[in-house]
């Protein structure tokens, strides 16, 4: 028995020096030369293998070609080199990874499961956490390390095989040529329940073979036909590398909770669970960065003790603290295990599998801001004029491909529906070390490149109209770099593009993405214009009214009163701008509740304007809908329902029966017409009009959010409780979505969501809205203000309702 295993090993040894040296074929001739006359004493001994409940001997298929029906295997079989290292800290954030292996793990029918995503997730920490629970319960568990050499592989997993029983005499079926080595390995795999196999880091798939054979065909070194569990990580995501029949798991980085849990188990005394969050999400949930930061600040030596300084000296010393390069760089795995170096063994990888622009390619996105930008934004044409060498569209989208495949670069879904387009995104770790890596670099033809592309990109999405729209979202982050990078004689002329760029994003009611654009803007102007210079006077408006459809209404307020005294002063009281500054001042008002302030203020805007600018001006027009408004509010219903005829009756003349302004008139005649009680009349014009947003806005604009809110309201005072219901639930989830879950359009929604469901019977529900909808309101609008006080009256209404129920069955119990 002594001599049996050191024979095995020769007789396998041989055969895979064969395999490595000469290929498959040639190895099968060889091995029925190498073997001799250790080959024939080999089959006078057996290998010993432990198995759960069974007993040793011959383990695998017979001469013959018979399985055996599969057994179950004890961990006792495996030799210790083979065995998983335990993890040096309890895994986070991956609970529901961990649970799917595990039930892999436990099934009978075994399979192969992939963990992949970028260097640096903590794929193999997860795979050693699920070996070892494997063990701890029972299971033989073996791990490999895949080191690029064919060879090796063929060898542990054969070694594998003998330890779970595979027999002497299909070895040397294999040594002679009558079977393959591959096939009689896993033959032997395949007869025997209980195992788990790691095959960790397999970022080259291509190359497991046997000689080129694909993954996928389930034909070489890696297959999901055993009776066990194949586990393997790998840099390489692509579902077409690993086939139908693996279950496939992509690993994201953190949320900020595990990170902080991370950096806690590392750092107990570092800090708060909030300041570990904090540094958590500022390493982007990185486990290879958590893990350094944590050892870091565990080091009594070190300069930076807390969360929050470590923190904080990462936007100086970022080099030093996570860059910073490490001497035995060049042996890939020491390169795997630091930040600095990890994503380097992916890019030379892409560079071997023939995608030389992939690298380029990363540097120029690590130039952009950390932020979603549209595919259409990367194009050859960009890509040469930053390098200076030539790129096709074919290379581009296939270096772009190979980044998404090896999780070096993300391409994201928007949480509404953007009509198709195409978005990509770094990890911002990913940016910040491959920015760091072209110190060094002269960046200027790279800089200079970006912002003409850039330009461009903004006057095609200005040119596109509403297909332009979602493109103009994604560019609105990356544009004020253009205004950080202009020469402070260019400034002025560099503010266009963000200007232009506004408008459009202002037609698509994205006042978020605005936001930043109208600060810059106003910055920019006031440093080089002053503060009141005319077109800084209009960036405040600008900057103002977009605070206000933002539901920041007294700040919007506060800076709408600056900049009208302002404009009074210089431009004079009957200047455009200041009429429109007037008008904008008098809609804040109305939106904060003060009625009869707003009415006071547009009754003088539009006196003027008529005077000024003439009864059919888009001005004036604006200042008649915006009158009627509020005289709605206050009650003044018939004489609001008259302006709003008038206005919308000269708007289908002037701009079109489809212009947004001219569906804004039909929205608030439908809205007058509903409290003057025609609810029939209000309902059709409100269908009408929501149809026509929907077709020229589309379906998430504010606007059209508006009218299907109020289309809502009407058809619950027209008794169609159930599709008032409806509507109101789908109009307060997109409003959570698009506008956030505390804007004051959200709020509204959510209100009239639980009144629909009062009505309906859901008691207990509509008074759980309604709570958290008083709680939004009482902070972002105030307590006296009349929306919040209307859900503080419809809270106590249901209150008091739920009350008398319970009321009510207390007296049923006492009879």
């Amino acid at each position: 028995m002594l001599l049996g295993a050191p024979l095995s090993a020769a007789l396998v040894g041989g055969i895979v020096w064969a395999v490595a040296r000469f290929g498959l074929e040639v190895a099968d001739q060889t091995a029925s030369v190498v073997g001799g006359t250790a080959g024939v004493l080999g089959l006078a001994v057996s290998l010993y293998a432990l198995r759960g409940g069974g007993s040793g001997g011959g383990g695998g298929g017979t001469p013959g070609g018979t399985a055996p029906a599969r057994e179950w295997v004890s961990s006792a079989a495996v030799r210790p080199s083979l065995r998983p290292p335990a993890p040096g800290a309890p895994v986070r954030g991956r609970e529901r990874e961990i649970a799917r292996l595990d039930a892999l793990s436990r099934s009978r029918d075994g399979g192969m499961a992939v963990v992949c995503g970028a260097g640096g997730l903590g794929k193999t920490t997860l795979a050693m956490e699920v070996a070892g629970r494997a063990q701890r319960a029972g299971r033989a568990v073996f791990c490999v390390r895949w080191r690029d050499e064919p060879a090796r592989l063929a060898e542990e997993l054969s070694q594998i095989a003998q330890d779970l029983g595979l027999s002497e005499a299909r070895l040397i079926d294999a040594q002679t040529g009558r079977a393959a080595l591959v096939d009689v390995v896993w033959e032997q795999l395949a007869s025997v329940r209980g195992w788990v196999i790691v095959v960790d880091n397999v970022d080259t798939p291509a190359r497991v073979g046997p000689e080129a054979e694909p993954v996928s065909a389930y034909r070489g070194w890696l297959r999901p036909d055993g009776g066990g569990l194949l586990l393997v990580t790998s840099r390489d995501s692509d579902t077409v590398t690993w086939g139908a029949r693996a279950t496939v798991l992509h690993l994201d980085p953190l949320g900020d909770r595990a990170s902080g849990q991370v950096l806690l188990d590392a750092a107990p005394g570092a800090g708060t669970p909030e300041e570990a969050e904090a540094l958590g999400a500022r390493l982007g949930g990185l486990p290879l960065a958590l893990e350094a930061a944590g050892r870091y600040l565990a080091a009594p030596t070190s300069r930076f003790r807390t969360f929050t300084a470590y923190r904080d000296a990462l936007s100086t010393e970022f080099g030093d603290l996570l860059g910073a390069e490490h001497p035995r760089a060049a042996d890939p795995e020491t390169a795997r295990t630091v930040v600095r170096h990890t994503w380097d063994l992916s890019l030379d990888q892409l560079a071997r599998d023939g995608l030389p622009l992939a690298r380029p390619l990363l540097r120029l996105l690590a130039l952009l801001e950390p932020a979603p930008l549209p595919r259409t934004l990367i194009t050859p044409a960009l890509l040469t004029d930053a390098t200076g060498e030539p790129a096709t569209a074919a290379g581009v989208d296939a270096a772009l491909a190979g980044l998404h495949r090896y999780g070096l670069l993300g391409a994201p879904q928007a949480a509404v529906p953007d009509e198709g387009v195409g978005r990509l995104v770094l990890h911002p770790l990913v940016r910040e070390v491959t920015a760091l890596s072209a110190t060094g670099t002269d960046l200027t033809p790279w800089y200079a490149a970006l912002d003409r592309h850039l330009i461009q990109a903004v006057e095609d999405t200005v040119r596109s109209g509403r297909a332009g729209w979602p493109t103009a979202r994604l560019l609105a982050l990356h544009l004020p770099a253009l205004l950080d990078r202009a020469p402070a004689e260019e400034v002025v002329t560099a503010r266009a593009p963000l200007d232009d760029l506004a408008h459009v994003l202002d037609a698509a009611g994205a006042s978020a993405e605005r936001l930043l654009l109208h600060r810059r803007v106003l910055d920019a102007e006031t440093a080089h214009l002053g503060p009141d210079h005319p077109d800084t006077l209009a960036s405040r408006n600008n900057l103002a009214g977009t605070l206000g459809e933002l539901g920041h209404r007294q700040e919007a307020a506060d800076l709408h009163r600056e900049t009208l005294t302002a404009s009074e002063r210089i431009l004079g009281p009957d200047h455009p701008g200041t009429l429109n500054s007037r008008n904008n001042l008098a809609t804040t008002l109305h939106h904060l509740g003060h009625h009869q302030e707003a009415a006071d203020l547009h009754r003088e805007t539009l006196t003027a304007s008529e005077r000024i600018l003439g009864p059919d001006h888009p001005g004036t027009l604006n200042s008649r809908n915006n009158l009627a408004a509020v005289l709605n509010e206050l009650g003044h219903h018939q004489e609001a329902a008259e302006l709003h005829r008038r206005t919308l009756t000269t708007r289908e003349r002037v701009l079109g029966p489809n212009h947004p302004d001219t569906l804004t008139s039909r929205n608030n005649l439908a809205s007058t017409l509903h409290n003057l009680g025609h609810h029939q009349e209000a309902a059709e014009l409100h269908r009408r009009t929501l149809t026509t947003r929907e077709h020229v806005l589309g379906p998430n604009h504010p606007d059209t959010l508006t009218t299907r809110n109020n289309l809502a309201d009407t058809l619950y005072v027209l008794g169609h409780l159930q599709e008032a219901a409806e509507l109101h639930r789908r109009t307060l989830t997109t409003r959570e979505h698009v506008l956030g879950p505390n804007h004051p359009d959200t709020l509204t929604s959510r209100n009239n969501l639980a009144s629909t469901l009062y009505n309906l019977g859901h008691h207990q529900e509509a008074a759980d809205l309604l709570r958290e909808t008083l709680a939004a309101q009482e902070r972002v609008l105030g307590p006296d203000h009349p929306h919040t006080m209307g859900t503080r009256d419809n809270l106590t209404l249901v209150e008091a309702a739920i009350a008398e129920r319970h009321r009510r069955r207390w007296r049923r119990r006492r009879r």
